[in-house]
């Protein structure tokens, strides 16, 4: 054993801690099946019903965590499977779509057989899947896109739907008592497809011959039907198709939502009457929004995937959904240029930690372990100080100002810094720059503001952040403040219009003295 794999199997990082579980899942491997080699199953789920949003990312992204750290401790093979349950009725039009008029006519009906309101794909489920497999391919995920209508019209899931009909009364023993009685009146594992309206029935079943496939239902126009549940024409209720897919595929590695915990316990007994043995996995908190509520693909209340990688950089996002995954976390605008920066602090801190810290460090998880090169002079919060004052920054000002800071600054020589200053600019323009206001300064501070301005024209021409940032540091210490954290608040609240800003060295350093002089001017003239 290698000391990399020896170090691995002691480290405390979760993804190393999940990946321990399937060892102990199969201590001598998992067992050949049909004379060939069984890969180790992962798989993720996704519900089609409305866009998909950061949370259903970060699923495919922390399996593939846990499954790297697998390889790092395990020679086997393994496969990720992200399956798509677009059989599901639509059960609510979601509040960020178009057509919500043509959507609620195919309420209830598969969301493969509906129309997609966007115009561009066959289907509302086939829009939805082609974005979402756009952002895992783009993030370069190795992954096997499986749609639930696939399978369930080619045939792949017949055999397990056989087994859910000869187990029928078992399952209703499991869940019959986990609903109240209204539902139980009308529960079925077995969902029918209306042959004359085409929606999915909660109605009762009876099931007619288990191993043909066949059950009789009464139709949602009062006619008895007796209709194969093979071929796409019925699906299972969620706990039971869950539960049907562990077994039929051999699903070894899945996890879940904290809100899920329940359905994963009724599952797994469901997967042992099938037969089965259920994955290992654990429960993740759920991201909330502004308000501290759930987020919603129906509600449209979370971040889409678009909205950070048009803010954010996709290293960012990866950081954000590593850390804390037991801890419910705000998702909003707010987080991200503080993932952007955390990122790269962690980043700067890989190459001089020893292996033990490297594999518990979170960039280790988000490259697999082989970082790219390349620094960050500058963070990304001191970029969106510099755009919030410069306005309607384009690149090119921006590097302009890079060159009285960063030596040789060019995209050539930091292609990563030029990413972030787009971004910079996009996020500063639309959250930075319209809650900006610059207040004019009381007697203490304009006082204290004149004797900056002063001490800054004496200022030799190479001076730089550090002994700008002691010349502001006396400033306080002498001008009268209570506390250094008051001068620094009223250098950000007169000079950039924010209660919080960067350590002002470095900004007077960026921005350039001249141009800081103009803003102790202007807030002098306010």
């Amino acid at each position: 054993m290698t000391e990399d794999r020896s170090t691995a199997l002691d480290s405390k990082a979760w993804p190393y801690e999940e990946a321990r579980k399937l060892l102990k899942r199969y201590p001598d491997g998992k067992p050949p099946k049909n004379g060939q080699a069984a890969p180790i199953l992962f798989e993720t789920g996704y519900g089609p019903s409305g866009l998909p949003h950061i949370g259903t990312f970060n699923e495919v992204l922390r399996t593939t965590m846990v499954r790297n750290a697998f390889h790092a401790l395990s020679d086997q093979p393994t496969r990720l499977i992200a399956f798509s349950d677009d059989m599901d009725g639509l059960r609510k039009v979601p509040d960020n779509v178009p057509n919500k008029a043509m959507l609620t006519e195919h309420l209830g009906k598969p969301l493969s057989r509906i129309p997609d309101p966007f115009g561009t794909h066959e289907s509302f489920a086939a829009h939805n899947n082609a974005r979402l497999r756009s952002f895992l391919d783009d993030y370069g995920f190795e992954y096997e896109f499986a749609s639930s209508t696939d399978y369930y019209a080619d045939g792949r899931f017949d055999d397990a739907l056989k087994s859910v009909l000869r187990h029928y009364q078992a399952i209703l023993d499991v869940m019959l008592p986990t609903l109240g009685a209204d539902r139980r009146a009308t529960y079925s594992p077995v969902l029918p497809v209306s042959p004359t309206s085409g929606i999915v029935l909660q109605v009762p079943v009876e099931v007619v011959d288990a191993d043909a496939g066949l059950i009789a239902f009464t139709d949602d126009d009062g006619e008895r039907i007796t209709q194969t549940v093979l071929g796409g024409h019925a699906k299972l209720q969620w706990k039971v198709d869950w539960a049907m897919r562990w077994v039929a595929l051999g699903v070894d590695y899945e996890m879940a939502g904290k809100d899920l915990i329940d359905s994963v316990v009724q599952s797994s007994k469901i997967c042992r009457v099938l037969g089965g043995r259920p994955p290992e996995g654990f429960n993740y908190e759920m991201f909330l929004d502004e308000k501290g509520e759930k987020i919603s693909k129906s509600k449209g209340n979370g971040l889409s995937i678009e909205q950070w990688l048009t803010y954010g950089s996709p290293e960012s996002l990866a950081f954000f959904a590593y850390r804390e995954p037991k801890k419910a976390k705000s998702l909003h605008m707010g987080v991200i240029p503080r993932a952007v920066d955390e990122y790269w602090q962690f980043r700067g801190n890989y190459a001089g930690q020893a292996l033990k810290e490297q594999l518990g460090n979170p960039v280790h998880h988000i490259h697999d372990g082989k970082l790219p090169t390349g620094e960050l002079p500058v963070t990304f919060g001191l970029l969106l100080n510099l755009v919030g004052v410069m306005g309607d920054a384009t690149r090119e000002q921006v590097w302009g100002y890079l060159a009285n800071y960063v030596p040789d600054a060019t995209p050539e020589a930091y292609p990563e810094l030029d990413r972030l200053i787009g971004y910079a600019i996009a996020y500063g323009r639309d959250f930075v720059a319209p809650t900006l206001v610059k207040r004019p300064p009381d007697a203490v501070e304009r006082a204290a503001l004149e004797r900056l301005d002063t001490d800054l024209a004496a200022l030799a021409a190479d001076a730089d952040a550090e002994t700008i940032q002691n010349i502001v540091y006396e400033i306080g210490k002498t001008a009268g403040f209570e506390t250094l954290r008051d001068w620094f608040k009223a250098l950000y609240e007169t000079l950039l219009g924010s209660s919080q800003g960067p350590r002002m060295g470095s900004f007077i350093a960026l921005y350039g003295v001249e141009n800081s002089r103009r803003l102790i001017a202007e807030a002098l003239a306010r």
